[in-house]
């Protein structure tokens, strides 16, 4: 084995939401271990433009990909675009979410929708196409999960659902995969300080309250998350499957 191989070499990633936070961050060490990246953003087109030139400065190859992921048709465009651009793909992470801020008895069907479409269906979608993209040799999906799938905060009712939604898709997409040797995880993780907080009321007491309980000394940072994405879509991964493996630093063992 060549020791100076990077893990990732000759790859290629597609990363939904990866214009600015978690989605970034994943995008620049997939790069950084040697793959190519495919970025998606929808509004954040500075943003996105300026992660492909990161992308580009650690020598790897970015495939911009503007999409709305609440719509059928741009998801399957998408990945059109990756296979006229690659002819394959070899992993695929969904990392886009969206949601409206309520509580269950102000939850609009309108908002309901559109969390469920970004956050669940997307990677429904994507997942299916993607598979079909993956070469014999097989491949890894990951979907970022919350916390709010199996426990109840403040605001995030169409946001908890959605990930609960999530989190069951990657148990059968991991079974019904496996003997095309398609590893499917996901990554739940604790509160983490990136923009996407600013979205929710009271955020900043809900994070005192979580600081207070940490039983380490930090919160999690999206360099954790991206440590665990570079592992479960390794080979190094193959046995693990179809798990949500949490990233939270212990707090969630002093839960009630």
């Amino acid at each position: 084995m060549d020791e100076n191989k990077k893990r990732y070499e000759g790859k290629i990633a597609c990363i939904t939401g990866s214009s600015r936070g978690i989605g970034r961050h994943l995008a620049l060490q997939f790069a950084k271990e040697g793959a190519d990246v495919v970025i998606n953003y929808f509004r954040n087109g500075d943003e996105a433009r300026k992660t492909a030139s990161e992308v580009e400065a650690l020598g790897q190859k970015a495939l911009l990909v503007r999409a709305n992921l609440a719509q059928e048709d741009k998801i399957i465009s998408m990945f059109k675009k990756i296979e006229e651009t690659y002819g394959r793909l070899d992993i695929f992470i969904h990392n886009a979410a969206s949601g409206r801020n309520r509580e269950a008895m102000e939850v609009d069907a309108k908002g309901w929708d559109w969390t469920l479409n970004v956050n669940s269906r997307a990677f429904l979608l994507g997942a299916q196409q993607a598979a079909r993209l993956m070469p014999e040799e097989g491949g890894a999906i990951l979907a970022l999960s919350s916390f709010g799938s199996d426990r109840v905060f403040p605001y995030y009712t169409s946001v908890g659902a959605s990930k609960a939604a999530l989190e069951s898709l990657v148990r059968y997409f991991a079974i019904e995969l496996a003997k095309r040797k398609i590893n499917v995880n996901a990554i739940s993780a604790g509160a983490v300080k990136t923009d996407a907080l600013n979205h929710f009321p009271e955020m900043d007491k809900t994070l005192e309250k979580i600081e207070e309980k940490m039983p380490y000394h930090r919160l999690v940072d999206p360099q954790d998350i991206a440590n665990l994405a570079l592992f479960l879509c390794s080979n190094e991964a193959e046995m693990i499957r179809g798990q949500t493996i949490r990233l939270d630093g212990g707090i969630t063992l002093l839960l009630p």
